[in-house]
Parts: structure tokens; sequence; C-alpha cells
């Protein structure tokens, strides 16, 4: 979901109000800066391309994906969207809750009772999905941002690009002194904030809505798929993580038939460029759960510890976490801003039945650059312990690459020099940097760290750290650097513990 959130006391009810609500300072975020467009001065490519890559960058926050067609869309807070047909080049096609956002015939007037509801004229992060009757349906989602006090509704369009017709509000919650949809006294330390929502079929073709923020946690409510609303009786659902306020969010749902396993992201920490925002993933063989990490840790005993606020020890060192803050130094023979990330959080993610590959897609901020957030793609695979991970350079297809680069990476490709990141389970500001370490030939690690590590066949490599009893099982693959400007070996990794590490290579 979204923004930092803010702390209100509830001293009539004995509690304390806690939610996050926002998607940065408001519209796209990324302000009257110029955009992080990460363009170097070209070096010495170590694979000849026809030219150096660009990308046509958005800011969206909270971008979900939808696909149609030939194109890709996200749709973010504060009614924001974008599209591309390469996953590279954004198109900005809406923005901001006015009556002139393209998406809605003046959403001011459509969602009047939600805004009456939330007190705030504004949206947080949406999720669209086309039905069986070919019509698009957006779960749209308002919160006032300074408590759980927030609506979640549904409209439906004809066309992807709208105009969305509001059809009905479907949740409410920060009822303080009232009955909830369960029908006890709603309570924001275990009751959800209604937003968020992640709508998606099983693989039987059942339809599932997964939501929910800080507070009460994660939940999730079976749905009709010819209506789009949730089947009766519910009340909120059944909880899958979460609670007391801890700092979890933005969960999305996706399913892997390479693996068998539902994948359930969301985001710990707080979202702002000291929040330490950082994406995690826990997995399930039934859609509505139980979901556990590596460790086999039931997600839902995973909540703040009572009468606590924020509380980020208490659910750190729980599920697999992906990424975090970091940044890959300068290496010879490379040039521009050196890559990397702050605060990178609230993903969707897409599977593309015919390649097989699996998509990423998150906002993120940049070091040094503030609160200015855009959208970025990544390749992510499956590990041989059918955990995703997650490529560390953002997505370009290997067809862009002439004379052809071949996809396998061979054992004598990954022997050479790298810059590895480790990202760790901590949630900090703290921007992790690249180290510098080697795979030798002869299957030792050393440099920063030391260890060995093992060639596998189909791209996979196995990395042990002396000193540790961490195995890190990853997959290898070409992606495109652009302070090399090329495409180049990188290694994705993690371990039982829920640790990734990232390496890129920059030399023999």
């Amino acid at each position: 979901m979204k923004l930092s959130a803010i702390s209100c006391g509830l001293a009539a009810a004995g509690l304390l109000v806690l939610t996050a609500c926002g998607g940065g300072s408001g519209g796209s975020g990324a302000a009257t800066t110029a955009p992080v467009t990460q363009t170097p001065v070209p070096a010495t490519p170590a694979t000849p391309v026809q030219a150096a890559l660009t990308f046509a960058n958005a800011s969206v926050h909270d971008p979900s994906v939808v696909r149609t067609g030939e194109s890709y869309y996200i749709f973010g807070s504060h009614l924001a969207a974008a599209k591309t047909t390469d996953l590279m080049n954004w198109t900005k096609i809406a923005d901001g809750v006015t009556a002139t956002n393209p998406l809605f015939a003046d959403v001011t007037k459509q969602l009047a009772d939600t805004f009456a509801w939330s007190q705030v004229t504004d949206l947080w992060a949406p999720d669209v999905i086309q039905l069986g009757d070919g019509k698009f349906y957006m779960y749209y989602d308002s919160c006032k941002g300074d408590s759980p006090r927030s609506a979640l509704g549904v409209a439906v369009a004809d066309k992807i690009e709208g105009p969305y017709v509001n059809k009905q509000l479907l949740l409410k919650s920060g009822m303080w002194g009232e009955a909830s949809p369960d029908g006890t006294v709603y309570d924001a330390t275990k009751h959800p904030n209604v937003v968020d929502p992640n709508v998606f079929r099983d693989k039987d073709g059942k339809l599932w809505m997964i939501y929910g923020s800080y507070s009460g946690g994660i939940f999730i409510m079976a749905m009709d798929a010819a209506t789009g609303l949730p089947l009766a009786g519910q009340g909120y659902g059944k909880h899958l993580m979460g609670g007391n306020h801890a700092r979890i969010e933005g969960a999305y749902a996706l399913y892997s038939p390479q693996s068998g396993y539902y994948y359930m992201f969301t985001s710990f920490g707080g979202l702002d460029a000291t929040g330490g925002y950082n994406l995690r993933v826990a997995r399930s063989k039934s859609p509505d759960g139980p979901y556990v990490d590596a460790k086999g840790t039931d997600m839902a005993n995973v909540k703040g510890a009572p009468n606590t606020v924020f509380d980020d020890a208490s659910i750190a060192p729980y599920g697999q976490k992906l990424m975090g803050n970091h940044q890959f130094a300068l290496a010879d023979g490379e040039s521009g801003t050196p890559l990397g990330y702050v605060s990178p959080g609230h993903n969707s993610a897409y599977y593309d039945a015919a390649s097989g590959k699996y998509y990423l897609i998150f906002h993120t901020r940049f070091p040094g650059q503030g609160e200015v957030h855009e959208v970025r793609v990544h390749e992510m695979f499956i590990n041989d312990d059918g955990w995703p991970v997650v490529a560390p350079l953002r997505y370009a297809p290997l067809s862009k690459a002439a004379p052809a680069v071949a996809a396998a990476v061979t054992s004598a490709d990954t022997a050479g020099a790298y810059k590895m990141v480790n990202h760790g389970k901590d949630i900090s500001a703290t921007i992790k940097p690249s180290t510098a370490i080697r795979l030798a030939s002869d299957g030792t690690v050393n440099g920063a760290v030391t260890g060995k590590w093992t060639y596998k066949d189909a791209n996979k490599v196995t990395i042990t750290i002396d000193g540790t009893a961490a195995v890190y099982n990853g997959v290898l693959s070409r992606q495109w650097n652009t302070n090399a400007n090329a495409f180049v070996v990188t290694f994705t990794a993690q371990n039982s513990d829920g640790v990734s590490i990232w390496g890129i290579r920059t030399g023999n």
C-alpha cells in the first residue's frame, strides 16, 4: 500500500489508530525533478550491442499489472496509470484524483460515497482484472491516512482505459465503537485496513481477493467469478499475515505452474526513503494459505508484539527477503550513476505462459534522490528450492543484443570477478553497498567473502559462504548493465534464512 503511516491516539477507544496510506507526495510523487534515467557515458562493452538501450520511465506508485493483447498496463495510487509493450518504455495515461482523470467520468462524483467515508478525496493502490464477461474490474480503495478509516469498492469498464463506472462499495474499516463486517466491534490491531486489493484466479479458475495493510494485517476473501463481488458470509475473510500494526502491506499473489506454489509477495517497513521498505515472499500450496517461509513459519503468526507501534524487530526475521536498499559501486570500465534502489516495494508480478518468464513490477526510490520514485521491472526466476529469486538488473530482453548472445550461461561464463550485494534481513534505511568477490575457475569464492561455488545445468548455481551455514541456491542469467553498456552475467541466489545475494560480473 502506501505511505509512512501517521500515528494518532484514540483515548476513548483505548486504541492507537495506525495505518499506512499514501503514495508519496501526492500525484506521481516525482515532483518536478528530472527522472532518474541512469544513462551512462558509453563504456567499452563486454558484449557488442547495436546501441545503448534506452528506457522511458514512469512514476506510478504501487503499480499493479494487467496484460491485454500486446500491452501491459499498470494502475497505481492517486489514480495513476501507464502502459508499455516491452516492459522498458512506459507511457503515462492518467494521474490524479480529479474530475478530468480519463479513467472515470468525474471520479470525484462517482466515488463520492467512498470519499465521504474515508474523509479524503484520494485513492490508493487499486487492482484491475478482466473477468469472464470480458469487462475490466477495478478494485479501488481510499484511506484517511492517519487511521485505518478506509473504503474498498469495485468499478467496471468495457475497455481497460475506461471509463470505469462505479459498481458498489465492498468493505469498510475504521468504524470505531461500531460492529465490523465480522459482527465484532472494530479493532485495528486484529481487523484489516481495507486497502491494497489484489484479485486473482487460482489454478482452477476460482476468484480470490487478497488485501490489507498494517493494522490487523493481510486477509483473503473468496470472490464470485461471475459478479466480481465477495461471496456472502465471510466478514473480512481469512487472516494470512500481520497484526498489531506491524508494517506489512501491499500483498500480491502469483501462481507458478513450474513449482505448483502460490507466492504471496508483501512489503515490510515504511515506503518513504527512510522507511526501509523491502520486498518479501511466502508460499502455499493453496490460494488461501497457510503461507510459510523457508523455515516453515506460518506467516499468520508474524505480527508486532502487543501494544507496540511499527514493531519491525518482531517481523524482520520472517519471509524470504527478495530485495531492499542497495547500491552497486562502479567497477573498472563502468561509468554513469551507480545503480541501486532505496525502499523498493509494493510490487505486482506477471507470469508469461508462452515464454515461461516471470516479471516483478514495483516502484522504488533511489540513492540520493529523496522521495522521487519510478517503476522498475526485473526478471524473476524459480530456484531449485522452489523460491522466487530476482535478477539484479532491470529487465531488457536479450533479443536487443547484436550479435545474438546465448541465453545459456556456461561454467566458464560464470567464473570471474563480481560486485555482490547481500540484502540481509533487516528493515532499515541503511543502503547495502556492493563488495568485490571472485568466483574462481577452481570453484572457490574469494575477495570480500570466501567459500565455494558449484555450477549446475540450466543456468543454476550454488554458492556457499565460509563461516556460516548459508547455502545460496540461485540462477544465472544475462542482464543489461547500463553502467557497462552491455549484457553481462549475473547471479541471484537465496538461502533458507530468507537472505538474497545478487552478483554482477565485472571482469575475468
